[in-house]
């Protein structure tokens, strides 16, 4: 079987459902996202639908301006929608929350006045049942999951980009939340750098089977993460196609996968450009 026989392409506008009994941990259900600039009221999204399933590696794909990273911060509950609706573990969501938390691409997402330790441990105040041993010692075991275990004491400053990735990666996850959301996250690493944090995430997700929404605007990124890639339209960005990328697929499906959605994208911007 060819990866085009997994695609699900939908009219521009529409969007997927996830098909089956199982269901949907995190459901977007016809998500149009506006915001005020100038005079002007610029539409980011427009009646984006998709489900994410439990253990997913889920990506928003599309180029720049199509809205992919306002989903991410809508599923954060950082901005309403404006048509539409988020759910997560079907309970609406309308503001952050500890079941959802974010990994930037910038590297000063870290308090600087706090050390690696201290940084992992600051959200978790909002689990109100965790006690301060428990917040430490779920810290120290994110650290170690990460490989910063000897910079456990070190602050912000005294690390490299990479590691104070690893780092964000690592309060993220010592948070145990429903859905781990990624905005770009080594899209400012330079290639070998990012290439070896794919690998790490990818075995911390062997290890511990989270769910994860994934923002990227890198075709070859998008297949080496994902388990499930929604593409987008460029701006207002829309649903072109959902497609598999199943974790035994080999280097040869994976290219086919990835001429694809080039293919796909480049008939976006040339729709784009006619209208």
């Amino acid at each position: 079987m060819t990866p085009c026989s997994t695609a699900a392409f939908v009219p521009q506008g529409a969007g997927v459902k996830a098909s089956g009994g199982e269901p949907a941990l995190l459901a977007v259900d016809g998500v149009t996202l506006q915001y005020p600039s100038g005079k002007d009221l610029v539409t980011a999204t427009w009646r984006v639908s998709f489900d994410v399933h439990h253990m997913d590696r889920y990506i928003l794909l599309g180029p720049s301006g199509c809205g992919k990273s306002s989903l991410l911060k809508a599923v954060g509950g950082f901005i309403r929608p404006t048509e539409g609706s988020i759910r997560l573990r079907n309970n609406l969501v309308q503001k952050p929350g500890p079941d959802r938390m974010m990994v930037f691409q910038e590297f000063d997402q870290l308090f600087p006045w706090l050390t690696v330790l201290g940084n992992v441990m600051f959200p978790m105040s909002a689990r109100e049942s965790w006690s301060l041993r428990d917040r430490r010692d779920r810290a120290i075991s994110s650290i170690e999951k990460v490989g910063l275990t000897q910079f456990a004491d070190s602050y912000p400053h005294q690390l490299s980009g990479g590691m104070k990735q690893r780092a964000a990666i690592a309060r993220a996850m010592a948070m145990e939340p429903d859905v781990l959301l990624m905005d770009e996250p080594f899209a400012a690493l330079d290639a070998l750098t990012r290439r070896r944090l794919q690998d790490e995430l990818l075995k911390l997700w062997d290890d511990l089977r989270f769910t994860m929404l994934f923002v990227t605007h890198g075709i070859d990124e998008a297949t080496r993460v994902g388990s499930r890639i929604l593409v987008l339209s460029p701006h207002p960005g829309q649903v072109r196609a959902e497609l598999a990328c199943p974790d035994d697929f080999d280097a040869g499906q994976r290219k086919v996968l990835e001429q694809q959605i080039t293919e796909m994208l480049f008939e976006s911007k040339e729709t784009a450009h006619e209208h």
